[in-house]
């Protein structure tokens, strides 16, 4: 049966895809977003699209009304550069889950899924880059990110009252480094994989091919493509399951490793200049699937070489079209 659905954020990366996923399915989509429309990055006519502050009260309850399934993917965030110079900021957006949570409870939304983060973890268990997988217990002692993850752990545990205090079900994923195309890749919000394809594609077009690397390069993290972001929160939304999970792939690869790939995906070789005091992150992080796949019984599927050769095209059609003087959202 058809679902009136909210997806908050769903002007942004995650949020256009999961909302073509539901309009595909015949549900009713309510999209609120922050941006104005001309720059979200996907516009689906379909939609009741509505340009509103989700960390306004009475926004929250305003596009709520009516809804069944609620999915809370606003936040202020972006890569590691954006994080670390604006704590405050990526803080703030405690607002929206605050008030999002509020607004769900009293007008009895059935489900309330609430999208956190791998940056909830503690930066001691991710100081070597080969680094031991992140199971989700390992939350705790606490001493996340500072700002952003302390935000998400600190949402999580409302979402956790809510549920313990008004029998309320919510449901969470800890996202681990999502990629695709129809995200940012330019301007200081793009993540590793989007940065690399962009500037791999920039020393072609300019002809030079060298390239600045933040940290040593052998950092490590693990990535995951969006459509099995996309698959992993429908598999959790029709489970009972409502402890946090991890959602990620658990192929580990190190930033000079990620270049190596889009090297290969653009058939050049570029001289690497590492900047050591560039915004770098934890030295290692990877995902820790063991929960996911006994719970849901599934874990992300989609390889690295597959999904970056997907995503890379994608940004080189953007940066062609941008070059031609054509506006895209990047």
């Amino acid at each position: 049966m058809s679902k009136k659905v909210l997806i908050a954020g769903g002007g942004g990366f995650i949020g256009g895809h999961l909302a073509k996923s539901h309009l595909e399915r015949g549900n009713q989509v309510v999209i609120a977003d922050i941006k104005p429309l001309s720059e979200w990055y996907q516009l689906h006519e379909d939609a009741e699209n509505i340009s509103a502050n989700m960390e306004e009260k009475d926004a929250c309850f305003k596009v709520m009304e009516g809804c069944d399934e609620v999915y809370n993917l606003a936040c202020n965030m972006g890569g590691m550069g954006f994080i670390e110079n604006n704590r405050s900021l990526c803080m703030l957006s405690v607002l929206i889950n605050t008030h999002m949570l509020m607004a769900a409870k009293e007008q009895g939304v059935k489900d309330y899924f609430y999208s956190s983060s791998a940056c909830i973890y503690p930066d001691f268990k991710q100081t070597d880059a080969a680094v031991i997988a992140l199971k989700e217990e390992d939350a705790y002692p606490a001493m996340p990110e500072n700002g952003y993850g302390w935000e998400k752990l600190f949402s999580e545990r409302l979402c956790k009252n809510f549920e313990e205090d008004f029998n309320f079900i919510s449901k969470v994923y800890r996202f681990h480094n999502v990629y695709g195309p129809f995200g940012t890749w330019d301007g200081g919000r793009e993540k590793a994989p989007a940065a690399m394809c962009r500037k791999v594609i920039e020393c072609i077009d300019k002809g030079q091919l060298e390239m600045e690397i933040w940290g040593d390069g052998e950092q490590t993290r693990s990535f995951m493509y969006i459509d099995d972001c996309v698959t992993g929160i429908d598999k959790l939304m029709a489970s009972d399951v409502t402890d946090p999970l991890n959602l990620g792939r658990s192929e580990l690869v190190t930033i000079n490793g990620l270049l190596d790939i889009v090297e290969n995906i653009a058939g050049v070789k570029v001289k690497r200049n590492y900047n050591l005091d560039a915004p770098q992150g934890v030295r290692g992080r990877n995902s820790d699937n063991t929960m996911i796949k006994q719970k849901l019984g599934w874990e992300p599927e989609i390889d690295l070489v597959t999904g970056m050769e997907k995503t890379y095209h994608w940004i080189k059609e953007q940066y062609d079209r941008r070059k031609l003087g054509e506006t895209v959202v990047q």
